[in-house]
């Protein structure tokens, strides 16, 4: 499959927006991550707490690693197994990760989802990296479906882009901290990790 309308995912992330799209867990809002002004909407459009992250996501894990100083081999291990996936690793960011997508904290988490609608916005966008969390009011169901997500976003977010038959499994991924050579289960989702 090919994105129909890859320029003007391109031209709305450019320009300080937000979108919505079909990822292998569930739904995601997300932005570029260096645009302060469209993390900003994110938090207004969700009605989310500041002091809850949001996360990055890529295509690939490369592109990932300049955000986060270098992954402890238990962590790095993890991620040779589970990545592409229903895994969200959160480990300590690099510089270039702004504060005002982690809350002022010093970890960020990382994913790189299995689904080929998003690796293909990836691959359009600069730095292939997006700031972002899942398509629903704060303490709502996240969105599983196309209509779902466009229900909970159509008016707030700038594009839904639609999901080509590739569906969202419809369970959040799993959350590990990854703390020097320490694993910490933050939410048991999709993956089941026994530490």
């Amino acid at each position: 499959m090919i994105l129909k309308n890859g320029s003007q995912i391109a031209d709305i992330l450019l320009n300080d927006g937000v979108i919505v799209y079909v990822t292998d867990t569930v739904w995601g809002l997300g932005c570029l991550p260096n645009s302060e002004k469209a993390v900003k909407k994110i938090y207004e459009i969700k009605k989310r707490e500041a002091q809850k992250p949001l996360i990055l996501m890529s295509n690939e894990v490369y592109s990932l690693l300049e955000y986060v100083k270098p992954i402890p081999k238990i962590g790095q291990r993890l991620i040779k197994k589970y990545f592409p996936g229903a895994l969200t690793v959160v480990t300590d960011k690099s510089e270039k990760t702004p504060d005002y997508i982690t809350s002022g904290k010093g970890t960020v988490g990382i994913r790189v989802p299995d689904n080929e609608v998003f690796r293909q916005i990836c691959e359009i966008v600069p730095g292939h990296v997006l700031a972002t969390t899942s398509a629903n009011l704060s303490h709502q169901p996240s969105a599983i479906c196309y209509e779902q997500a466009c229900e909970n976003m159509s008016n707030l977010a700038d594009l839904v882009i639609e999901d080509y038959g590739y569906t969202a499994k419809g369970l959040e991924s799993t959350v590990v901290g990854v703390m020097n050579e320490e694993l910490r289960i933050f939410r048991q989702g999709a993956i089941e990790i026994d530490i």
